[in-house]
């Protein structure tokens, strides 16, 4: 499983919207192969298709299920066409970073809980409730599916100091 360049703005793949995936095979499933070891390689909790210059709807997360337990083990997750079906109405401000725009991060409103519909990278419906941080990660992966990035959601962005604490990107 190689891992795969992840590309920056301003390439032109992180702008658009991402074809839905109809053949789940074994390119598909290179292509998720190959994604999870980018993201962990990088390091990063999240990485969108587009970001490895393939511009189809897919998005692996590797973060804890329960974020506010100290010692939960990391949860892998993989979501072929992914769908934000519902969103609360409660929002809360966060720092994000992004493996696609280096040296930058930024304060980002974002939703507390989602659910999020799609395809396992086997094509079987999966449905996900998430909250917290992990909430915050669907919505920024999914938003790269759609041609968004953080710095357009942004309140403010700026390049952070060599003794900030380097926050995890997606």
């Amino acid at each position: 499983m190689p891992i795969r360049e992840i590309v920056a703005l301003p390439n032109p793949v992180l702008r658009r919207k991402a074809r839905p995936v109809t053949e789940f095979g074994p390119a598909l499933q290179i292509l998720v192969d190959d994604m999870i070891e980018t993201m962990r390689q990088a390091p990063g909790v999240g990485l969108a298709a587009p970001q490895v210059g393939v511009s189809d709807r897919v998005i692996v997360v590797e973060y804890p299920a329960d974020d506010e337990q100290e010692d939960s083990p990391k949860k892998l997750y993989v979501v072929v066409n992914p769908e934000i079906k519902e969103i609360s109405t409660e929002t809360e401000p966060g720092i994000e970073g992004c493996l696609s725009i280096p040296g930058l991060q930024g304060e980002v409103e974002r939703s507390l809980s989602v659910t999020v519909k799609g395809r396992t990278r086997r094509g079987q419906p999966l449905k996900i409730k998430a909250k917290g941080w992990l909430a915050r990660i669907f919505q920024h992966e999914v938003d790269h599916l759609e041609g968004v990035v953080f710095t357009d959601r942004a309140t403010k962005v700026w390049k952070p100091e060599p003794d900030e604490p380097v926050l995890d990107n997606v």
